[in-house]
């Protein structure tokens, strides 16, 4: 294959775009580099003012904390607070002060310090969001701290807790409590003068709160500052300064502190930066302390009205000081650092703007150029493109473009016809692969074929042998006859064709519809309307009966597995009907199961509300759970029928009463002989009758106990055990072997014991070791533990697989079933899932064996087999379990129990829910939905019918 090497092509759109934009692309580059420079002048200036701009905010934030205070203490140095001279006419002023605290946030203490060494303080107990007492009591707002001098001088220190109300709460004793504020610096500074004195930040001893003292002189005492009186005061809390001049902060980097003439940091704005400090270390750092700081190289610059740039770590700074003026004579300094980068990011974001919008002019003009120079070559490009499109089978892509350019619109035209006739190819394959119901897939194939011959009308009709005619399938607005009769399934195509004439006049194509063995399908007929009608092409005839070939191969295969799962339905049936056949007592139990329950899903699915509200199944997995209901009872085919049917205690394969009468017969009779021996012997006649009627009395009512106790009521107390007990320990004598006339396997179970001797006497009734039957290798896997158990099982093993004592049956307490037999019952469960497990079912069906599986499971967990609880079951899990109890409580064709009115059984129900054993959402739906009343008009009988107050059953 030869390859012809072209020379470097330019294209013409991309040269004319190109010429246009170049000369604005250098007026662009000049304009912004001019703007650059003027930018980079600003800098310094930028930087300075923000810098001052800080210091002033700052200085404006530390006056909003001392003045409002400041006018407080004036007030406060009036109150006659400051001249009470007891304790109880201070207390009388402590709504005054309390007021004080609560009406501005930042002051943590109010007090009063007088010249005898007393002092009155009241502290909130909680400040800045800090509890300081954790002993306060739980609803403590305030705490008074008070000392006082007794009359013999002695100092008492006395601690008071009240809430926000004043309320005391708790008041003690504080001999720890020793404060003279004489010897505090802040009382001792307001005596020197007759202003407000404020102390330097400080951190308080008692809170651990950085902040300062606001002192002044009582209002008497001020006029001679030298005069013996009382200082008031306040603590006024800073320690949410660094919030506040964090909120100051130019930019996100930028870094302010706060500091002392010792370079001690009262206020920061990233406290977050700072290390961590135990309890005992002094809370304030100093500005070296900080990591990775500028502040530092910062605080060494002069204070002027240029902001200096310094380099720190690689990175850029704008550093600057200045004194803050607000705290008087205490030195403090404004310490700034800002990020070069931050401080100019709006001169940056203009500098882009501009750069943008030059940009966007450049790129208009160059999309100018390239239209000017697309609409040459544009057309031919976009055929280009299309057909390429076609080597990646892209069939959908419409070819045909518009050109003034008459070879390009004709090769446009013809490569777009083609296209579509591929795409139609494609779209008949996937109808004939993807097709699910006969019916559609017929509908779609007449569609995809009509569209590909370009008409407008056409008909499918499928062979039936049985009838020897075609049968409409489907249409597209074609009339025609539902049947053409007299059709041979081996008539040849030509002859069937000849038969669909008659009916179809115009301009018909028909094609005949075989399968791979070719036998007759059914045929396909098309009503040609556009194009030469004059002369239909053999090649449009072939190729119609090609398109029909792959269309009755896709028919053959959905009949196929139509059929199949017809035959499997029909099989699923056998099996039900076959269980529901097997007793009498349990017949329509799995046909009536399924119907209950997939009218519960209906309902379920069309909630638009509650937890059903999201619940749908798609059409696999309603097919899934129709399954599973006929199959949910399929391992009953295990079952033992003389368990399944057992109606009396004693009742095996026949009912062991008649065995057990018997030996009444046998001990009344020996009554009778003793009566007859006794009168032969001369002994008293009347006296031998009167035992006889006593002793066969006794018999005979002991039989009837025993009699009605087989039958298995609601239930057996203590009392009815014990007799049965009593009864049993009489005994009487067999003179005939129990060996003969057995079994292989009433053999074995004899094997263990040897024979006694004739006659023996033996108890009336007994549990004899015959009447166990061990598991022996039959041990089912139903155990968490048993290695063979894959299903996840968790059943209580009974010890034997069955025990057929006479008394073990006799006490039953509840119904006719020992455990052994409720196990055996229950156990049909367990060989559903082992059943349908074992079967090769396909991927969209395994769901099949768990919603067969657990229609016996409770909400609670304690239902079986695998004791699973309502959050591992899903709706329709829970609707199975819910269908097979209303079920069982109408049923009338039960050995045990007669069929539950509508009432009955739903109350019945209602105690299930609320002993978690059914589910309450689904017992609401079906009650709400009146499923209940359609199943009984349906399935129960008019007397189990009555009148349901279903209010009283609704949660």
């Amino acid at each position: 294959m030869h390859f012809h090497r072209q020379s470097a092509q330019v294209s013409l759109a991309l040269l004319i775009a190109s010429t246009i934009t170049f000369g604005m692309l250098v007026l662009t580059l000049v304009l912004v580099g001019q703007s650059f420079r003027g930018m980079e002048n600003a800098k310094a200036t930028a930087a300075a003012d923000a810098t001052h701009q800080l210091t002033v905010s700052v200085n404006d934030r530390i006056r909003a904390i001392i003045e409002p205070t400041s006018v407080t203490l004036t007030l406060l140095s009036h109150d006659p607070l400051t001249r009470a001279r007891s304790l109880d006419a201070r207390l009388q002023r402590l709504p005054v002060i309390a007021d004080a605290l609560r009406q501005n946030d930042i002051v943590s203490a109010v007090y009063t310090g007088y010249d005898n060494g007393e002092s009155f303080l009241l502290r909130k107990v909680r400040s800045s969001g800090i509890l300081h007492f954790p002993d306060a009591p739980q609803q403590a707002w305030f705490l008074l701290q008070t000392m006082t001098l007794d009359d013999t001088g002695t100092r008492i220190g006395e601690w008071r807790f009240y809430d926000g109300n004043l309320q005391l709460l708790r008041q003690e004793r504080r001999p720890d409590y020793n404060y003279d504020p004489r010897e505090r610096g802040w009382f001792k500074a307001a005596r020197t003068t007759a202003a407000t004195h404020v102390s330097e930040p400080y951190v308080f001893y008692t809170t651990r709160e950085l902040g300062l003292t606001l002192s002044r002189q009582a209002a008497g005492a001020a006029d001679n500052i030298n005069s013996n009186g009382s200082v008031s005061g306040i603590d006024v809390t800073v320690s949410d300064l660094s919030r506040q001049i964090a909120d100051l902060r130019q930019t996100p980097g930028s870094r302010i502190a706060i500091i002392n003439r010792e370079q001690t940091v009262l206020a920061y704005s990233h406290p977050d930066r700072l290390p961590a400090r135990t309890e005992q270390e002094d809370p304030l750092y100093h500005l070296e302390e900080i990591p990775d700081s500028p502040l530092p190289m910062a605080s060494g610059l002069a204070d002027s009205e240029r902001a200096e740039r310094f380099t720190l770590a690689g990175e850029d700074w704008y550093g600057m000081t200045a004194p803050l003026t607000t705290l008087g004579p205490e030195e403090l300094t404004i310490v700034i650092a800002i990020p070069a980068d931050e401080l100019l990011a709006e001169v940056w974001s203009a500098l882009a703007r501009q750069t943008g919008i030059a940009s966007l002019i450049a790129l208009v003009l160059l999309a100018a150029g390239w239209m000017l120079g697309r609409r040459v070559g544009r057309p031919l490009e976009q055929l280009t493109d299309r057909v390429s499109s076609l080597s990646r089978f892209r069939f959908d892509t419409p070819i045909r473009v518009d050109s003034r350019i008459r070879e390009a619109s004709k090769l446009s035209i013809a490569l777009d016809d083609m296209a579509g006739t591929i795409h139609s190819f494609q779209n008949i394959a996937t109808t004939l692969n993807r097709g699910q119901d006969l019916h559609t897939l017929l509908g779609d194939i007449l569609d995809q074929i009509i569209h590909i011959l370009g008409q407008h009308r056409g008909a499918i009709y499928l062979f039936n042998r049985g009838n020897g005619e075609l049968g409409l399938a489907t249409t597209h607005n074609l009339e025609g006859p539902k049947t053409i009769p007299d059709i041979r399934p081996d008539s040849d195509d030509s002859d069937i064709i000849r038969s669909l004439r008659g009916p179809f006049s115009g301009h018909p194509v028909f094609a005949i519809l075989r399968n791979r063995k070719k036998q007759l399908v059914g045929a396909l007929i098309v009503e040609m309307e556009d194009g030469d009608l004059s002369n239909i092409s053999d090649d449009l005839a072939v190729f119609v009966d090609e398109i029909a070939g792959s269309a009755a191969v896709a028919i053959e295969t959905r009949e196929l597995i139509e059929s199949q799962q017809a035959l499997l339905e029909g099989i699923i049936r056998l099996v039900a009907n076959a269980i529901d056949a097997k007793s009498p007592y349990t017949s329509g139990h799995c046909e009536r199961v399924p119907k209950l329950a997939q009218m519960l899903v209906a309902e379920a699915t069309q909630a638009r509300d509650g937890v059903f509200r999201d619940f749908q199944l798609s059409e696999t997995e309603t097919y899934e759970f129709h399954l599973a209901a006929w199959l949910h009872d399929c391992g009953k085919i295990t079952s033992p029928e003389y368990v399944v049917d057992k109606a009396t205690k004693l009742e095996t394969l026949c009912n062991r009463i008649h065995e057990v009468r018997t030996r009444f017969e046998v001990l009344h009779r020996d009554a009778e002989i003793r009566y007859l021996q006794d009168c032969l012997a001369g002994d008293d006649q009347a006296g031998a009758r009167t035992r006889r009627d006593q002793e066969q009395r006794q018999l005979q009512e002991d039989f009837a106990f025993i009699a009605a106790a087989n039958i298995g009521g609601e239930s057996m107390d203590d009392d009815a055990v014990a007799r049965v007990h009593q009864i049993s320990s009489r005994t009487w004598q067999r003179h005939f072997s129990n060996r003969l006339g057995l079994s292989a396997e009433e053999r074995r179970a004899f094997a263990a014991a040897p024979e006694t001797r004739l006659p023996v006497t033996e108890p009336l009734l007994a549990d004899r070791p015959e009447h166990i039957e061990p598991w022996g290798g039959r041990v089912p896997p139903v155990t968490r533990d048993d290695p063979r158990n894959r299903w996840g099982f968790d059943m209580d093993l009974p010890e034997h697989a069955y025990n057929r004592g006479e008394i073990h049956n006799l006490t039953i307490r509840r119904g006719t079933l020992t455990p052994e037999e409720r196990f055996k019952i229950n156990e049909h469960i367990v060989q559903t899932i082992c059943m349908l497990d074992a079967l090769p079912l396909p991927d969209w069906l395994s769901n099949v064996p768990r919603l067969a599986g657990t229609h016996h499971e409770r909400m609670d967990g304690r239902g079986y087999p695998c004791r699973l609880s309502g959050d591992q079951m899903g709706i329709p899990e829970r609707i199975m379990a819910v269908a097979d109890v209303f079920e069982a409580l109408t049923a009338v064709d039960r050995p045990y129990k007669e069929g539950k009115t509508l009432t009955e059984a739903l109350g019945i129900m209602a105690t299930m829910v609320r002993e978690h054993h059914l589910d309450g959402d689904v017992f609401n739906l079906f009650i709400r939905s009146g499923v209940y009343r359609e199943y009984a008009r349906e399935h129960m009988k008019p007397e189990q019918i009555d009148e349901v107050d279903e209010a009283r059953f609704l949660s």
